[in-house]
């Protein structure tokens, strides 16, 4: 339940990138659904909420379910692949309820320093909004929680059985002169 979005290189350093449509940032949701701008970030209903604006009745559940399944892709493929600076600026959600994320600038373990420390404090991004939001809003909703976790262990299972193919494909790409993938080193992140 992944959505992929189109990116076209035109040249060096320049191409064109999707529109996905009928879309937004979880930082523009929590800011919007917040009244203060300090705590927006705070607001674990802020997601929940938006999602019920959007889909009414019966449709809410088809939307939760929806999130569920992409957070748990998001959140294996992110971690697989090493990628950073994850923010709520650099996810976003559709109004059907998938999760997805944005600039892919550093990956396979590539991480953002300042000052020498590393930015990235956690592996993949799980907040407690999105918790918040695949238990349907209830704080002991175990059931619900337990099937994302499935999901994500049957994400894994699937990597691991086409592992070889990814470290390929990989490997061919070494050529395309991506920074973050240049050597042998960045490949070595994917095992």
């Amino acid at each position: 339940r992944m959505t992929p979005y189109g990116c076209l290189s035109t040249g060096d350093k320049t191409g064109l990138i999707e529109v996905v449509m009928h879309s937004d940032t979880i930082a523009n949701i929590q800011l919007n659904k917040s009244n203060m701008v300090a705590t927006a970030a705070f607001n674990k209903d802020a997601l929940l909420n938006w999602l019920k604006s959007k889909n009414p009745g019966d449709a809410l559940e088809q939307a939760i379910e929806e999130f569920t399944l992409s957070c748990a892709g998001y959140c294996v493929a992110t971690y697989v692949l090493g990628i950073g600076d994850r923010h709520s600026d650099n996810i976003m959600i559709r109004e059907t309820g998938q999760l997805f994320h944005i600039d892919f600038g550093h990956f396979l373990g590539n991480f953002k320093t300042k000052f020498g420390i590393n930015r990235e404090r956690v592996p993949f991004i799980l907040t407690y909004d999105f918790v918040h939001v695949i238990q349907q809003g209830k704080t002991n909703n175990n059931e619900k929680f337990e099937r994302f976790r499935g999901y994500c262990e049957k994400a894994y299972m699937i990597l691991r059985r086409h592992g070889l193919l990814f470290l390929h494909l990989f490997a061919l790409m070494k050529a395309a002169g991506l920074p973050e993938l240049s050597c042998s080193k960045d490949i070595q992140y994917l095992k």
